[in-house]
């Protein structure tokens, strides 16, 4: 089994996998693998490494800083920080290499560890599978003024906050906005941004303590935010997630905004000043329809990819798009950034508002989302879902929903089971359908 999933080596911190001592071997890995590929040739190699707030990210940190500095790169600690800045500051500070210790929106007790490449940049998986290769190889250990030096950057989230203001068309004078910081690595830095752009900044569970990061707060639990909002009477709020790669909104009235919505509306400002390359967007095939039909009538193609941002990058980067993400809040602005960034989202949301004096409930409105249900059907084989009796049943199920909805029948990349997804004008449906399409993959792909 691959030790490199869809983002890096995620999983119970010091469990049986997630230990120190593999933290510092993957880190003596990646520096072995990045210098036999000539990427520290003629200079001293320097990496930079971040984390979320989650307590298992301090022992997890200094191992993979020891690890890296005991093969020689010298290594510039940047303490809590998002994922995105890391990203940023991997090229702002000329890095060789930057590290991401997070487990993104999973529980506190899981957490992971991610590789960027010169640029910030994700590794690719040749890189992983090399790096992965390598542990437990015997290496030569350089010796006195060879090892690496720790050492802290302190500029970091100033650097970062300039960067994302800087991108900004105008300021966000007149805006309240609430911030659900999901008590993580966003806690200092969102606020902060929102501030030097002008708007007046209500944060919420931005108080991280190494144990409640994602706990019922941020992009997974919009109630708080969406009560936050209400109260203070704020034009519109967003929840970000434990490492604040992803955001999801909320407007005025209390209504969640989902990604699917948050696209339409960027792609809409994006096309509007002629930075919305070959008027196109990248989404997954997870997309509701509302989306796509919103997109057609604005002009604008709408690209698909299998479901998680690795793909989306990947088309994004071979066509030269400059905006594409997923529903749950995972949005790429090519231009300002190498991965997804919450803050940058959000702040480009509220940008839209102003420009337009629109609310946001006005402005999300340009996507109608079609009434979207997901059902997981377990213990199945999911390698069998080329079943003729199976794709009968969804021809005929697409048949009855014509051009008001669609299905899409997904096996998990990472479960014995299968994902049934069915849109369609009405709930009960959408409900319907699916659910007898998930008794049909019950029957025919049974273990």
């Amino acid at each position: 089994m691959r030790l490199f999933g869809t983002d890096g080596v995620r999983g119970l911190a010091n469990g049986e996998t997630l230990t120190a001592s593999l933290a510092l071997d993957l880190a003596v890995s990646a520096a072995q693998v990045l210098a036999s590929a000539g990427q520290f040739e003629g200079h001293r190699p320097k990496a930079v490494i971040g984390r979320d707030p989650r307590i298992s990210g301090q022992f997890l940190e200094a191992a993979v800083a020891s690890g890296l500095a005991s093969a020689g790169v010298d290594v510039l600690d940047l303490g809590v920080v998002p994922t995105p800045a890391i990203a940023y500051l991997t090229g702002f500070l000329k890095a060789d290499l930057g590290v991401v210790i997070t487990a993104s929106h999973n529980p506190m007790p899981d957490n992971g560890i991610k590789f960027l490449a010169e640029g910030g940049v994700k590794l690719d998986d040749a890189l992983e599978d090399a790096i992965e290769a390598r542990l437990g190889q015997p290496w030569t250990h350089p010796t006195g003024a060879d090892v690496g030096r720790i050492g802290f950057y302190h500029g970091g989230i100033d650097d970062y906050v300039d960067h994302l203001v800087a991108t900004l068309p105008a300021t966000l004078e007149g805006l309240t906005i609430v911030l659900d910081c999901a008590h993580g690595a966003a806690h200092e830095s969102a606020p902060l941004a929102f501030e030097r752009a002008g708007a007046t900044v209500i944060p919420i569970n931005d108080q991280p303590d190494g144990l409640n990061i994602n706990d019922g707060v941020g992009s997974t639990h919009l109630d708080s935010l969406c009560k936050a909002v209400v109260e203070h009477g704020a034009d519109a709020g967003f929840a970000f997630d434990g490492d604040a790669d992803r955001c999801l909104a909320v407007d005025a009235t209390g209504q969640c905004v989902d990604g699917d919505q948050i696209m339409g509306m960027l792609a809409l400002a994006m096309q509007a000043s002629g930075r919305l390359v070959e008027d196109t967007l990248v989404a997954t095939v997870m997309s509701n329809i509302g989306l796509h039909q919103a997109m057609k009538a604005a002009g604008i193609t709408l690209r698909t990819t299998a479901v998680g941002d690795r793909y989306v990058l990947e088309d994004m980067k071979a066509g030269g798009y400059s905006l594409g993400g997923e529903q749950s809040g995972h949005v790429i602005m090519s231009e300002h950034a190498t991965t997804g960034d919450g803050t940058l989202t959000a702040l480009h949301v509220a940008a839209w508002m102003g420009a337009t004096g629109s609310g946001l409930a006005e402005l999300a409105a340009v996507v109608t989302r079609s009434p979207q249900v997901l059902i997981n059907v377990p213990g199945v084989d999911k390698n069998r879902c080329d079943d003729e009796q199976l794709l009968a049943a969804v021809r005929h199920a697409e048949e009855i929903l014509g051009d008001s909805g669609r299905v899409l029948l997904r096996p998990s990349g990472t479960e014995p089971l299968v994902r049934v997804m069915v849109e369609g004008p009405t709930e009960a449906q959408a409900t319907e359908l699916a659910e007898r399409l998930a008794g049909i993959v019950k029957e025919r792909l049974a273990l």
